[in-house]
């Protein structure tokens, strides 16, 4: 179920398959696969890198994302023909991938906050739903997620930790959980384990490999 997921490092995903889908490409190499859909949960530096966007469209290429995000892409019109603009609650089908936009944002601090409206996506494709939280923290609206794969942030400080990323795959209960955003610019490479131990018996979590 995972074998078409890729881990690019951070935040970034890519699935290759009927279609290729990135989630939050940054700092990926020159020569990447070019994207059909390209996912921005917000505005970040670590999530919406305009120069690495470029490595991967050409003139089919859609980028959906959050008005925080397409303001500034629309002034590069022409690296991209489609630019969608969606908010928390929103769902769009492009050529048969379901995309809902989701709420993602922290409780208690004030790096990502909810009237920011910054995003996570859940993704139907080829028969798979793919939650991609994005920089969230475990919120009310994580229990009403239904998905088999779930890209879960670990790494504390912007985010949720381990432990606390651990209580939202329980209540997500997919059929994989995937932790991402540790490592680097926040928590530590020992995080991903430290996720797997706390769901161990219970939800079955894959460490991908960072490719690129």
């Amino acid at each position: 179920m995972t074998e078409n997921l890729h881990w690019l490092g951070h935040a970034t995903f890519r699935w290759d398959g009927s279609k290729t889908v990135y989630f939050d490409p940054w700092n990926i190499p020159s020569a990447s696969k070019k994207a059909d859909i390209v996912l921005i949960t917000h505005e970040h530096f670590d999530h919406f890198s305009k120069p690495d966007i470029a490595k991967i469209s050409d003139e089919d290429t859609v980028v959906v994302a959050g008005e925080a995000v397409t303001c500034q892409l629309k002034a590069q019109r022409e690296l991209l023909r489609d630019i969608l603009t969606v908010s928390p609650g929103d769902s769009i089908d492009l050529s048969g991938v379901r995309i809902k936009a989701v709420a993602s944002y922290n409780i208690g601090k004030s790096y990502h906050t909810k009237a920011s409206k910054k995003m996570g996506f859940i993704v139907t494709i080829d028969g798979v739903s793919i939650y991609h939280a994005g920089d969230t923290d475990n919120i009310p609206e994580i229990k009403d997620v239904k998905c088999d794969i779930a890209l879960l942030p670990v790494g504390g400080t912007y985010t949720m930790t381990a432990e606390e990323a651990a209580a939202a795959a329980l209540a997500i209960k997919p059929k994989a959980a995937i932790p991402m955003h540790y490592g680097g610019t926040a928590g530590t490479p020992g995080d991903g384990k430290r996720f797997e131990e706390f769901l161990k018996g219970k939800v079955e979590v894959k460490i991908l490999k960072r490719e690129g």
